[in-house]
């Protein structure tokens, strides 16, 4: 075990990676965050480039290796194109659910259709970014909410309904799944 500064052992402290982080992360994560500001902001004066460029500068130097975790491969591009292929799914899920949540809002026995439920399940990702991305897309989807993922990958969710709780894990989790290549 590891000893902090005050000299108490700490158990935590014996899983802090100490390797130095590859500049190519840097660089890829500043381009994704960059791709998405300007995406996001519309404004392309020089004023606003230059606080873009120096914001995205700073959150990459502090953020690399959580977006980009080893270096940049052929198996980092190809994890990217299959994410790009799983949102317009997931968009379509979130529309879908939100249209469902919708009806229980404006129905007039709503109290009867919303069923409150808590459940739980053992998810088969392995990889602690993948289990991330489901449980963000899972609070995502309108009607069901993340409410704990343990480290042995228990997921705890609640949903509103059994409609909405009776998918999960799921297409979603199959998705993500191919996304990481955990087949």
């Amino acid at each position: 075990m590891k000893k902090d500064a005050a000299g108490h052992r700490s158990p935590g402290l014996t899983h802090l990676p100490t390797e130095k982080r590859s500049g190519s992360a840097y660089a890829m994560t500043f381009v994704v965050m960059l791709g998405v500001w300007c995406l996001l902001s519309g404004k392309f004066d020089l004023f606003h480039l230059t606080l873009g460029v120096l914001s995205c500068g700073s959150v990459s130097y502090f953020s690399a290796d959580l977006l980009f975790t080893g270096p940049i491969t052929k198996r980092t591009f190809r994890t990217a194109y299959r994410f790009l292929e799983y949102l317009p799914w997931h968009l379509y899920q979130i529309l879908r659910s939100a249209v469902h949540v919708l009806y229980l809002s404006f129905h007039p026995r709503m109290l009867e259709l919303i069923d409150p439920q808590v459940i739980r399940f053992r998810s088969r990702l392995r990889g602690d970014l993948a289990q991330v991305i489901f449980a963000n897309s899972i609070t995502l989807t309108p009607g069901t909410i993340t409410i704990y993922v343990d480290l042995h990958r228990n997921f705890t969710v609640h949903a509103i309904d059994r409609f909405s709780a009776e998918d999960l894990p799921g297409e979603m989790e199959r998705r993500i799944a191919r996304v990481y290549g955990e087949r």
